[in-house]
């Protein structure tokens, strides 16, 4: 059974960093598409970064420049650097991943990632 424990969290103002954290348990890592996603309230779920097996990664528009994603595979974790936090970067952070190394098709709105971390809290204030 894999599990993804998700830390890091907080409150911020605006122009603060943070880096979420999120340890894999029960599997070998490096064989998983990863991917963090936010949710603010009232809004749809929004993948923001994505990283594969081999280290490449993505970003959603908004964030790029901002956010940085990257995994140890001797730690078995995963991260999100957030840098410039914006009040509209306030939502909860979740991490994912899948059995997809390549991450293929994953930017799809309708792929389901099979493993979620239970969430962490951001709050940025103006």
């Amino acid at each position: 059974q894999v599990q993804l424990v998700v830390s890091g969290g907080g409150s911020v103002q605006a122009g603060g960093s943070l880096r979420l954290s999120c340890a894999v348990f029960g599997s070998t890592y490096g064989s998983y598409c990863m991917r963090w996603f936010r949710q603010a309230p009232g809004k749809a779920r929004e993948g923001v970064a994505r990283i594969d097996s081999a280290g490449g990664t993505t970003y959603t528009d908004s964030v790029k420049g901002r956010f940085t994603i990257s995994q140890d595979n001797v730690k078995n974790t995963l991260y999100l650097r957030i840098n410039s936090l914006q009040p509209e970067d306030t939502a909860m952070y979740y991490c994912a991943a899948d059995p997809n190394p390549n991450c293929r098709n994953t930017q799809s709105r309708n792929y389901e990632f099979l493993y979620w971390g239970q969430g962490t809290q951001v709050t940025v204030s103006s």
